[in-house]
């Protein structure tokens, strides 16, 4: 009785550790964000300009985002905190997501704009070739491990 009980929680101490990894890691990695002086340059020359909101129906405790999202023809900029986690993807939609599933539908239609590296504010560059008025939402999404993070309709 005594070897399983030390296997067992030998066996829980491992995943337990593993799991503070998976969400460590990402924070000790990450880029810093974007100066506050560049943000703001960003939101005032926006085209286009919505938030994110933590309580979507697929944001949960350790998926979520808030703060503004201001889009421009050349620039994405979000004004705000995402929480951390690893291999961020920021995508435009042409209709609104707020979970995995209504994603997963339109993730083949959907524009991916470049990798989320920073969770507090990001400036990422609209790749050429994409029309930012093409589409009507922002959405952050966890490639890794196919999560929800938070989206915004901007237009």
């Amino acid at each position: 009785m005594r070897k399983i009980v030390l296997v067992a929680t030998h066996i829980a101490a491992l995943a337990v550790g593993f799991a503070l990894g998976v969400y460590t890691l990402p924070i000790l990695t990450a880029q810093p964000g974007p100066d506050s002086a560049a943000l703001a340059s960003a939101a005032s020359s926006a085209q286009f300009t919505a938030t994110f909101d933590r309580n979507l129906k697929g944001s949960d405790f350790f998926h979520w985002g808030e703060g503004a999202i201001h889009v421009m023809p050349e620039k994405i900029a979000h004004v705000g905190r995402l929480s951390p986690g690893p291999d961020y993807k920021l995508y435009l939609t042409n209709e609104f997501v707020d979970d995995e599933t209504s994603f997963l539908k339109l993730k083949d239609k959907a524009a991916r704009i470049g990798d989320v590296k920073s969770f507090d504010g990001f400036l990422i560059d609209v790749p050429s070739g994409v029309d930012v008025t093409a589409y009507t939402t922002a959405v952050v999404w966890c490639e890794a491990f196919s999560e929800f993070i938070s989206a915004a309709k901007y237009r």
